[in-house]
């Protein structure tokens, strides 16, 4: 392993920027999370990729909020602004259960810890800087920001808030995977250009005086119901994110504007797609791939969980509706090069505690890499929020031979005793009935490949529920495709005398989802022979069409009323169905069936005699 100084990471206090001879500093980033110098953290891609322009730059991890606020001001003004992130998860789903309780840790904290961040970071951390320094510009990112970028509804405080650049009092907002607006902003301020006419970077959004946009206002740009309006009718905040949605997943999107208070937020459209040697620059800077020193014998649990990980690709074209992968990442795949990621497990073999075994070898999904349109001139004109729902679009390239190719040149490598897959697999991918025989083959082959040499004894996939109109919601296969895909796994593990379990994931209280969906997956699953596992209630988070339907009582798309689970009691008598088998639950279920007019359920889950 290579012996690291100090100076190979990121300064995080004046010391250390000392230790460069640096007597000034041109950007300052502030972060939720620890300072963990990988590509998956993204306060060091950011911090990396505006290093990588000659500009001197630090870190500020975890700021202590609360007392003379020495953190804020140790390291005093930058030359060019201020960077603020909340951290890898929005801070609020990082912090709580889709229950409202204290989740066990903070996992992007050292130990775990629960008191190193605030709720809603970038609020906080933003107006701390614009009070001490009012005339530094202060901008926002990261996932928190980025889904907060518009009107949204907050599950945790249960409201409709303004966009988050109102109460942060950020100058601001870059949204998505930031590289390319925030490498364009620092060389434009470089260059002498005035804060004030950074008004035209893509992937940006800042707000500014309502009768001064009139004048600049095209027949292109969208604009949506004011704030004000859609707290009046929620059917109006319905009907604005659809118009949301398809412009994030659109090659070519138009300006959006929306009016609140006095301001109008001007949401820039997003840079096209990174091209390969875009993703593999961001990649291939000189990470130490380490947390900073400061965190010697400390935990950091985010860490353990992918240091021995790599991301292939970006983008997600799935769509589901309860994710927000595609509203950050874009829908659109942007794929490392092999020499990239070849060159990436190659420095994970050198770590001094790694034994010869990948993590993962995957990204937002694991089977996505190197798929996209056949023809882009049809997916510039396209805005449908998923590829794949409710069926494959014909112009999409799911062939799995480059994945295929990928795998067996990892695992060639010295030093490499298996890779696994740990990503989530799209097994609507492995079924192809289309007339492409390439394809066809591809997709059998990519499934022996995976059952038979890259499961860590459980393959992990999401049929999400077994209802085909709750599925048809969250824009999700038929659940006889994994009925399928189920046979498959387990005639494949019989041929090679495997062992492996495939777990699937579910969720309960999505919008559409009735109790009746439910009693009918606790059967169904029952039939397969699953006591299930991993579950959980569906999370409202910021811009994602089951979110506005949860909160509006409309779906986005059909501005039709939807049904949705919404107290404590609905949610509990959907999420008991998921543990039927456990004896405690029996009296509840049995209790609820007869409610709900189901009496036959209780003999298919319970027998005869119940």
């Amino acid at each position: 392993m290579k012996d690291y100084r100090l100076t190979d990471w990121l300064p995080t206090t004046k010391k250390e920027v000392e230790l460069r001879n640096w007597d000034e500093l041109d950007i300052i980033l502030f972060s939720g999370d620890a300072y963990v110098d990988h590509p998956s953290f993204g306060a060091a891609v950011i911090g990396r990729v505006l290093e990588a322009q000659g500009l001197k730059i630090a870190i500020i991890p975890q700021p202590n909020w609360r007392d003379d606020l020495r953190d804020f001001k140790k390291l005093g003004k930058p030359n060019l602004f201020f960077g603020i992130s909340a951290g890898a998860m929005d801070s609020m789903v990082n912090k709580y259960t889709a229950n409202k309780r204290l989740r066990s840790e903070d996992a992007y904290t050292p130990d775990g810890r629960h008191d190193m961040r605030p709720e809603y970071p970038t609020i906080v951390y933003s107006q701390i800087l614009k009070k001490l320094y009012p005339d530094i510009p202060v901008i926002i990112g990261g996932i928190e920001a980025s889904l907060r970028r518009l009107t949204h509804y907050d599950y945790w405080k249960d409201t409709l808030q303004k966009s988050i650049l109102i109460e942060s009092g950020a100058d601001m907002l870059v949204y998505g995977m930031g590289e390319k607006s925030i490498i364009e902003i620092a060389n434009q301020l470089k260059a002498g250009t005035p804060f004030t006419s950074l008004t035209h970077i893509p992937q940006t959004a800042f707000a500014w005086p309502k009768q001064e946009i009139l004048s600049q206002k095209t027949a292109d740009d969208i604009l949506l119901y004011s704030h004000e309006a859609c707290l009046k009718d929620k059917k109006k905040q319905a009907a604005n994110f659809r118009s949301i949605e398809e412009e994030s997943n659109k090659y070519h999107a138009q300006r959006i504007l929306q009016e609140v208070d006095d301001k109008t937020i001007i949401v820039n459209p997003p840079y096209p797609p990174m091209s390969q040697q875009e993703i593999d620059f961001s990649f291939d800077l000189p990470y130490t791939r380490l947390p900073h020193p400061k965190y010697k014998n400390k935990r950091i649990p985010a860490y353990d969980m992918i240091k021995f990980s790599v991301n292939i690709h970006r983008g997600c074209f799935g769509g589901c509706a309860f994710c927000t992968i595609s509203a950050h990442q874009g829908k659109f795949i942007s794929s490392r090069s092999e020499a990239s990621i070849l060159k990436e497990v190659e420095e994970i073999t050198r770590l001094p505690d790694f034994k010869g075994y990948l993590s993962d070898l995957g990204g937002p999904s694991a089977n996505m890499y190197y798929m996209g349109g056949k023809k882009i001139e049809l997916c510039k004109k396209c805005k449908r929020p998923s590829c794949i729902h409710p069926g494959i679009c014909p112009n999409l390239n799911i062939d799995h031979t480059p994945l295929l190719k990928l795998y067996k040149k990892v695992d060639a490598i010295k030093g490499i005793k298996k890779s696994f897959i740990g990503s989530g697999v799209r097994y609507d991918l492995l079924l192809p009935s289309g007339k492409d025989l390439q394809t066809r083959q591809s997709a059998t082959e990519y499934t022996r490949e995976l059952i038979k040499n890259h499961v860590s004894g459980r393959l992990k996939v999401a049929p999400e529920h077994t209802s085909d109109n709750v599925l048809a919601v969250m824009r999700k296969p038929s659940f006889s495709q994994f009925e399928i895909f189920k046979k498959i796994f387990d005639k494949i593990n019989t041929e090679h005398n495997l062992k492996q379990q495939l777990i699937p994931y579910f969720i309960s209280s999505h919008p559409g989802s009735t109790p009746a969906d439910m009693a009918e997956l606790a059967v169904i699953t029952k039939n397969l022979n699953f006591q299930l596992e991993q579950v959980q209630d569906f999370t409202p988070t910021p811009m994602t069409t089951a979110t506005e339907a949860y909160y509006s009582g409309y779906h986005p798309y059909t501005l039709t009323p939807i049904y949705t689970a919404r107290t404590s009691k609905e949610k509990l008598a959907q999420r008991q169905f998921f543990f039927w088998y456990v004896k405690e639950y029996r009296n509840q279920i049995t209790h609820e069936l007869r409610k709900i007019g189901r009496k036959d359920l209780i003999q298919k889950l319970y027998g005869k005699h119940s």
